[in-house]
């Protein structure tokens, strides 16, 4: 269910306005393990401009950040060997929540507690608005996906597979 009402700022908003991005708020029930698929549908918008943060590592524990479609998932092998690393993975969730500062459901690639380079999932540019998470479970802004590569310097890989 899609909710109206007012979201206090976060990290993720502050740095946002500190730079004068335009976004759009949007707020809404969040579910446990609902995912982009959820919130998808409860805003009424297109899975695949509904964009996941994902905390990942490479094989020496190196923390990473990938941009990915809502209704796609990463290609562990393919990504591996687009960044140069013997493998990546996904962190398990208190790890991710410690590199990220945010609770895993509710993970903004901006304003992390830790500096980790960022992959964007390059079809994701192609996209005029994506709805990427604000910082909080149960929200996302919506913004122009160019703001990932400026701010964040996102690095742009082609790793996404269906989801299963």
């Amino acid at each position: 269910m899609a909710r109206k009402d007012h979201v206090s700022e976060t990290p993720a908003t502050q740095l946002l306005k500190r730079h004068g991005v335009a976004f759009v708020p949007l707020a809404y029930e969040y579910l446990d393990h609902g995912g982009a698929q959820h919130s998808a549908r409860v805003l009424g918008l297109d899975p695949h401009a509904v964009v996941k943060t994902l905390v990942m590592q490479d094989q020496d524990a190196r923390p990473l950040l990938v941009l990915m479609h809502g209704d796609c998932q990463v290609s562990t092998k393919n990504l591996a060997r687009q960044i140069g690393a013997k493998s990546v993975e996904p962190c398990k969730p208190e790890v991710a929540n410690r590199h990220s500062g945010y609770l895993v459901g509710g993970t903004s690639p901006f304003a992390t507690r830790r500096d980790m380079p960022v992959y964007i999932e390059d079809s994701i540019l192609a996209l005029p608005l994506i709805a990427i998470n604000g910082g909080r479970r149960g929200y996302l802004v919506q913004i122009a996906p160019q703001v990932c590569v400026e701010l964040l310097g996102a690095q742009s890989v082609n790793c996404a597979l269906p989801l299963e």
